[in-house]
């Protein structure tokens, strides 16, 4: 957090994010979101529309924070899209999650890792293993650090966004920060 009160980034994206958009894109987006969570689900069409508008304009990465205690089902969801990311894919996981939010038991996480083309015996061994809560927590820690308590939370430019995240709000905040 800055003097002025503006909260700001704690970890600056990095090479491990997950990232769509040009790194030289003149905005950059991060959310911090949990799979199980509605408003995230919303927050994810904005989102889209706003690549769909912005084009290469737009650098949007999302961060993993599974708010366990509401949700039971993100945590695993959020080591299910680090597992299909190991195997390059993690935003058609990422996608696939948001667009069945009422089912995500191991049954259907393994069904969705199927169907977006992963190696099945990879993404359980990881599964059963945990192998990406590390990093999942890695995600969480680093939202707690920039001021994150619910989700969605975004930073434009590495800027906290407190308003709405509506389409109309997201855009106009966007185009203040440019």
């Amino acid at each position: 957090m800055s003097s002025m009160g503006t909260i700001m980034l704690g970890l600056p994206v990095n090479g491990r994010d997950h990232v769509q958009g040009p790194p030289v894109a003149p905005i950059t987006l991060v959310e911090y979101g949990d799979y199980e969570c509605l408003r995230c689900g919303e927050a994810h069409s904005i989102v889209k529309e706003l690549q769909k508008r912005l084009g290469n304009q737009l650098r949007f990465v999302f961060r993993h924070f599974p708010i366990i205690t509401l949700h039971p089902h993100a945590q695993n969801a959020a080591e299910a899209a680090e597992a299909t990311g190991v195997q390059r894919r993690f935003w058609e996981m990422h996608d696939t999650l948001f667009a069945n939010q009422g089912a995500l038991s191991h049954r259907h996480l393994e069904a969705y890792a199927r169907r977006n083309g992963v190696d099945l015996k990879q993404f359980n061994r990881e599964m059963v293993a945990h192998a990406h809560t590390v990093r999942v927590r890695e995600h969480f820690l680093s939202g707690v650090r920039s001021g994150v308590d619910s989700t969605p939370a975004f930073f434009i430019n590495d800027i906290r966004h407190d308003g709405p995240y509506e389409l109309n709000s997201l855009s106009a905040a966007i185009i203040e920060a440019t």
